[in-house]
């Protein structure tokens, strides 16, 4: 995707891509850093080129879950194309990285101006709405062990990297259950020799056998992608640090659990 690294992007035509570029800006993502808040103003729309963003619904008693992420398959703030300011969900930081920004007022009047613009966001918000079914209904019916197996890979293709650093404290926060049970969970596809999980960092070992213990969603979720905007791929050049910065990229995962768990 060369510079632009967005997919939903580069679908438009070079014209029509160049004049949503001119109104938007580069930005550094910042781990854990909190994008929009649930029910507030949205001022921004994010399109994420090197980075991604955790997407959390909240009820009125402050329990948050994972309902979707958004990389550069994607973006944050399409509901702007309905006409709403109001920000559905919370949106945090979850790899840090590029991406493109622009103000909302600027936004939607490009989506008034740029049909092709309009067409990409509606067939991805109507991507979104049958993902996000989907996940209700994997959260209630689908086992954790392929719920984890599904978020791990999930990671695995945003970092377009065989390790990555995600904790047990932050996975049981978005999948909704215990840490000891992530524990449990992460352990038994560790002993089918699919992973190596140790101290937050995650190296996957057998992407074919992931694939085949996660739950269908997974593969589903894809597909319904891939029917409507196309298959998505990240660049090499767009994957996470070497070995050598582990030790720091784990200490920013332990952050990324304090900014959404707090502290203990």
């Amino acid at each position: 995707m060369s510079i632009i690294e967005n997919h939903l992007i580069g679908l438009l035509p070079s014209d029509d891509r160049i004049h949503l570029l001119a109104h938007c800006e580069p930005v550094e993502l910042i781990l854990a850093e909190a994008l929009c808040k649930q029910g507030g103003s949205a001022s921004y729309a994010y399109f994420p080129r090197q980075s991604s963003i955790s997407l959390l619904a909240e009820d009125l008693n402050h329990h948050q879950l994972e309902i979707g992420v958004a990389g550069c398959e994607g973006m944050l703030g399409a509901h702007l194309a309905w006409g709403t300011a109001v920000d559905p969900l919370h949106a945090l930081v979850q790899r840090p990285g590029l991406a493109w920004r622009i103000r909302a007022e600027a936004f939607r009047g490009e989506l008034s101006n740029n049909k092709p613009l309009q067409l990409v966001v509606h067939q991805y918000l109507s991507v979104l709405m049958r993902q996000w079914a989907s996940s209700a209904v994997c959260m209630r019916f689908h086992p954790l062990g392929g719920r984890l197996a599904s978020r791990l890979l999930i990671e695995h293709d945003h970092v377009c990297a065989d390790d990555f650093h995600v904790t047990h404290e932050f996975l049981a926060h978005m999948l909704g259950v215990r840490r000891v049970s992530i524990t449990m969970a992460a352990g038994a596809l560790q002993s089918r020799g699919l992973i190596e999980y140790h101290r937050g960092r995650v190296v996957v070992l057998d992407r074919g056998g992931l694939e085949a213990m996660a739950c269908v969603c997974y593969a589903a979720n894809r597909q319904i992608y891939a029917d409507t905007l196309g298959e998505w791929r990240i660049s090499p050049a767009m994957s996470v640090p070497s070995a050598k910065s582990c030790d720091a990229a784990c200490a920013a995962a332990r952050n990324l659990d304090h900014a959404v768990l707090g502290p203990d």
